[in-house]
């Protein structure tokens, strides 16, 4: 059995939840979760992943069990976000890495990599947005609408991110096969995006969501410069961030790999396998493996 750790990190005065597997001296592998669920997302990928590598997937703060200060406390942005992952990558020594990168885990991986450009080995992008093709405008339109005049009127329709019936939305939607996805999955995250106070870091992030569009062309530019490889791997029935979002990587990375699998916008609930048959191929083509590893 995979040996899983589970531990925590002070870094820029916040606690900070994470998971922990693999050899120490293996390639790192860092995991970015996106909403509304936490490191919890990869519980079966972690282990399908930690003979190769060294793998380190946290929660963000807001989520799971990272510290949750009141949006009064703490600026909750995208940037505020990526400054707590790299200083966890400080702390625990990381100078290189991969990374795979899932809804908000994009904008704070695209931020990690314009900061230092040298340090990412490899990305994989799952439903990890980095062009405005990529933008679901039924799903998107609300959230547009309460960044650009947040109120009364514009806060209703974002808020109903937060219920029940939304995110089993999030989870189900594209996905051929509904019955293969735990409902644990939703009731776990809806429970934790309405505990006490973490409704109103959720708005804070949808209205900060704005930032992260205009920062694409600059995204494109590392793409272009840096030729990094990637690997895209998306649910073609995502209704949030849509296949256009994949297919457009190879624009500024022609030798980008993308795959459109059978599912959502969570797509290791029910395509678990053949995922890791990718991403396993992938990592081993770009970055290696533990030495110790089977070829």
């Amino acid at each position: 059995m995979t040996e899983i750790h589970h531990r925590t990190a002070t870094v820029n005065g916040q606690r900070v939840f994470y998971r922990e597997a693999g050899p120490a001296d293996a390639p790192v592998l860092l995991l970015l979760h996106g909403y509304p669920t936490s490191s919890r997302m990869f519980r079966h990928l972690i282990p399908a992943l930690a003979d190769r590598y060294h793998v380190i997937a946290p929660d963000h703060v807001g989520f799971g069990r990272s510290a949750a200060p009141a949006a009064t406390e703490f600026d909750y942005t995208f940037d505020a976000l990526t400054d707590v992952t790299e200083a966890l990558l400080d702390e625990l020594g990381v100078e290189r890495f991969a990374m795979y990168v899932q809804d908000y885990g994009a904008p704070i991986g695209w931020r990690l990599a314009l900061r230092r450009p040298a340090a990412v080995q490899a990305i994989i992008s799952q439903n990890g947005n980095a062009y405005d093709e990529g933008f679901v405008d039924s799903f998107w339109s609300p959230l547009w609408a309460y960044a650009r005049a947040p109120g009364p009127d514009t806060e209703g329709p974002v808020r109903g991110a937060l219920t029940l019936d939304a995110i089993r939305w999030q989870y189900l939607t594209g996905v051929s096969e509904p019955d293969l996805v735990d409902p644990d999955t939703w009731v776990t995250d809806h429970a934790e995006v309405n505990r006490p106070g973490v409704p109103e870091i959720q708005l804070a992030l949808f209205r900060d969501y704005a930032t992260n569009p205009p920062l694409y062309p600059a995204v494109h530019d590392y793409f272009r410069s840096s030729r990094v490889p990637l690997l895209a791997i998306w649910g073609n029935g995502d209704e949030i961030f849509g296949p256009a979002g994949a297919t457009a990587f190879a624009r500024d990375l022609p030798d980008a790999e993308i795959h459109l699998l059978d599912g959502g916008h969570f797509l290791l609930e029910s395509a678990l396998d053949t995922a890791v048959g990718h991403i396993r191929d992938f990592l081993g083509r770009t970055v290696g493996a533990a030495r110790s590893a089977a070829a």
